[in-house]
């Protein structure tokens, strides 16, 4: 049987997170995650999608003409042909960006993929999930997110930015979760404890909303 993948939608967009903000990008989103982090923003991806040979997401990633590309979901090491699809897309001179969880190992992804891994804080109800053996499959390429909902959570993701020495393994972004954290307060205790991580906001929620497709 032909690679295939079960895919919510494929779209051209700017790139709104991550060192690449800005940037015109192909988004490819899987369908379906085992996470259900209250602050999802992307919960249509769990269920439905259409099933796409490799071939076929291919052809689409061709046609945007764009030369960076997304692979998000959902949570897109949830499907196993990912892996090939990623490699496939770096062969073919594309600069790929995983947007994961970190619940599941990214030992298998092709190291020319730029991985950038979620590490669930206690307020998105998924921090037990976190694979902590993950960290050390990274390299400094890769990024590391944190979704900060409320004080809580920022002063837990403080201390594993210091407990695992996070920004010596690649750099470290702190986002505010929209409509929980308010954004001047996480600047303030960043600067204020100068803390060595970047802050990180939805540039595409500042353009168009929270809207799919985008």
């Amino acid at each position: 049987m032909d690679e295939r993948l079960r895919i919510t939608e494929i779209f051209h967009s700017l790139q709104g997170e991550t060192r690449s903000v800005g940037r015109p990008a192909t988004f490819v989103r899987l369908t379906g995650c085992p996470l259900r982090c209250h602050y999802c923003d992307t919960a249509y991806a769990f269920h439905g999608g259409e099933w796409q040979t490799l071939d076929v997401i291919m052809d689409a990633v061709r046609a945007s003409g764009n030369r960076l590309v997304v692979v998000t979901g959902g949570e897109p090491l949830a499907q196993q042909d990912v892996l090939p699809l990623m490699t496939r897309l770096c062969d073919s001179g594309y600069e790929v960006f995983l947007e994961t969880s970190g619940a599941l190992s990214v030992e298998a992804v092709d190291p020319r993929v730029i991985k950038v891994l979620d590490l669930k804080t206690p307020d998105s109800g998924e921090s037990d999930r976190n694979l902590w053996e993950n960290l050390v499959r990274l390299n400094a390429q890769d990024q590391i997110k944190f979704v900060i909902c409320s004080r809580r959570d920022y002063d837990w993701a403080k201390e594993v930015l210091a407990r695992e020495d996070l920004s010596q393994i690649c750099e470290v972004l702190f986002s505010p979760s929209q409509g929980e954290m308010p954004l001047r307060d996480l600047a303030d205790w960043i600067l204020t404890d100068q803390l060595p991580v970047r802050l990180q906001i939805q540039l595409h929620k500042l353009i168009w909303g929270d809207v799919p497709g985008r």
